[in-house]
């Protein structure tokens, strides 16, 4: 229908749906069954080359090539071919299964094998593995991307701002002057870091049978050693083999990257707030596109919509990714099947903090810096100095040096003459003095160039 969009439930396929097409290779339905395929393939292609299996041979190239190709190949026809079983046998990885075999019986090299398809396997074998290649696909090829976009379009307004003066604000009141680019700087310093756990984290797989055990892999084939096996197998597919299980894999892996993923939304949400308030202050200014309406009766108004949109998106992922690492690693016993249907969902999660990168990367692109409102705000602080003057009073020894500071600024308007009149009534050396005389708004900013330079 051409309409298809406008009836989606969710804005992931309709509204937004073009913003995350790179998800619906991995994420949708067909991206869980071609991993699925996959996995079922490495697998008998594994035990064919396992020795102690004297009733699977090696596959001669062309046999293996033919396999590989079929789960390489597989196409949405081919998905909806397994749906087509799944009506039948009303089990999805058994309808994988069934395909597999329906494809390979004609075959005459690959025919005789079609019972070491998914042997000795639970569907958690198959599903555990697959949905940890669709994570790491996932991460790698669409998160860290657009992270990496991020990271280096603040690190470049760091840099670009990093001698600008901006007044700071703690508890929303006047505090000791930054720069526009340190401020930024921080927000890359907390991204990086969260970026080296992510990248780090495992994915855990694990193929060991119904109960974690080999107790059907033992039982055909005694002499070997499953194990060592599992382990080549799961290491095999680029993941990280997981030795102790119930029937199910426990899912900490994935509570450890939703819990990363959600950490790296929330630094994005502090910094989409803000730039919001930023915004308000004036010391930021948007461009206006033209044909753009920020109210439906305000003209005058840019609303920062780019901005709101990216931390309402983060929000829904984060929401999402706590409720997977709370509840993934919690199973009844060895196996229950709340994780089945709430794993379908990883998807969703991925899709909103793609949308929430996307808006956020297109508010950034919109700014720029107000240096007359900055040096405005700053200009009318002179008491973000009592600060300085009280420290150096204090290094010279001079009594009560926060009190007498406190008594001249707090609830007061401060000036530039009258904190002046205040530091050439002080007992201080002559050079600390000049020093502190020479001292504005503007220029006390410490180290944040260079800290924001260096980042």
């Amino acid at each position: 229908m051409t309409d298809a969009p406008l009836l989606a439930l969710s804005p992931l396929d309709g509204r937004y749906a073009a913003k995350v097409d790179a998800l619906r290779p991995i994420f949708s339905e067909y991206g869980l069954i071609k991993a699925r395929v996959t996995v079922e393939v490495e697998w008998l292609l594994a035990l064919a080359d396992e020795k102690g299996i004297g009733e699977l041979p090696p596959f001669s190239p062309g046999a293996r090539d033919r396999l590989k190709a079929l789960a390489a190949n597989l196409s949405v026809a081919d998905a909806a071919r397994v749906k087509e079983i799944e009506r039948t046998t009303n089990h999805d990885v058994k309808a994988v299964e069934y395909l597999i075999k329906e494809r390979l019986k004609d075959d005459a090299d690959l025919g005789p094998a079609l019972e070491f398809v998914h042997f000795a396997c639970t569907s958690e074998d198959i599903n555990n593995l697959s949905y940890a290649l669709m994570l790491r696909e996932a991460r790698d090829t669409v998160l860290l991307p657009k992270l990496d976009e991020l990271i280096a379009k603040l690190r470049a307004m760091a840099h670009e701002h990093a001698a600008l003066p901006m007044l700071s604000r703690t508890h929303g009141q006047t505090a000791s002057p930054t720069t526009v680019g340190k401020e930024i700087a921080n927000v890359v310093a907390r991204l990086d870091r969260q970026r080296d756990v992510l990248v780090q984290l495992p994915m855990p797989g694990k193929i060991n049978g119904a109960v974690g055990n080999y107790n059907a892999h033992v039982s055909a084939y005694p002499e070997v050693d499953w194990a060592a096996l599992s382990s080549r197998f799961v290491a095999g597919l680029g993941l990280d083999w997981q030795p102790y299980t119930t029937q199910i894999e426990p899912h900490d892996g994935i509570a450890e990257l939703c819990d990363a993923c959600k950490r790296i939304d929330t630094i994005a949400i502090d910094l989409c707030r803000d730039i919001w308030g930023y915004i308000s202050l004036g010391y930021f200014k948007q461009a206006v596109k033209a044909g753009e309406v920020g109210s439906s009766t305000m003209p005058h108004k840019v609303n920062p919509i780019d901005f709101e949109n990216a931390e309402g998106n983060f929000g829904i992922a984060n929401a999402l990714f706590e409720h997977f690492a709370a509840k993934l690693p919690i199973s009844r016993w060895q196996r229950d099947l709340t994780d089945s249907t709430v794993l379908r969902a990883l998807g969703t999660a991925f899709g909103h903090a793609l949308i929430g990168f996307d808006s956020l990367q297109r508010g950034l692109a919109k700014l720029s810096v107000n240096p007359d409102r900055l040096a405005a705000d700053l200009d009318a602080a002179w008491e973000v100095l009592a600060e300085a003057v009280q420290t150096v009073m204090r290094r010279h020894g001079l009594p009560n040096p926060y009190e007498q500071l406190k008594a001249l600024t707090r609830g007061q308007g401060i000036t530039a003459e009258s904190m002046r009149t205040f530091i050439a009534s002080l007992d201080l050396p002559a050079d600390a003095r000049k020093r502190l005389e020479t001292l504005t708004p503007a220029t006390y900013v410490g180290l944040a160039e260079r800290l924001a330079r260096e980042i």
